[in-house]
């Protein structure tokens, strides 16, 4: 896997309550990932940037939703986002610290 595309794979984390709850209930962490991206290069981006060690990765492509607004109706992008497990004791801080 190339090195620029290790940094390209991974968006960001995706928070919201039910990242919340299953990062508490499973030990797993939800990216938001490039619609391109596979399950393996998913993986081998996050052993490689946060040093820690997945057990498995589960992909979803979320639909964009369609809103309103006063030019009538607009559509925002679809996305990916990747569940990833790690191995039992690891866990990845997003907080930065100073």
């Amino acid at each position: 896997m190339n090195q620029e595309r290790i940094y390209k794979v991974l968006l960001g984390p995706h928070v919201s309550e039910k990242s919340a709850m299953s990062a508490e209930a499973g030990n797993q962490v939800v990216f938001r990932v490039l619609p391109s991206a596979t399950k393996l290069e998913i993986k081998s981006a996050v052993e490689k940037l946060f040093k820690v060690d997945v057990v498995d990765v589960r992909t979803v492509n979320m639909k964009g939703k369609v809103k309103r607004n006063r030019f009538g109706l607009s559509k925002k992008p679809n996305w990916k986002k990747a569940y990833v497990s790690l191995v039992q004791g690891q866990d990845i801080d997003f907080a930065v610290a100073e």
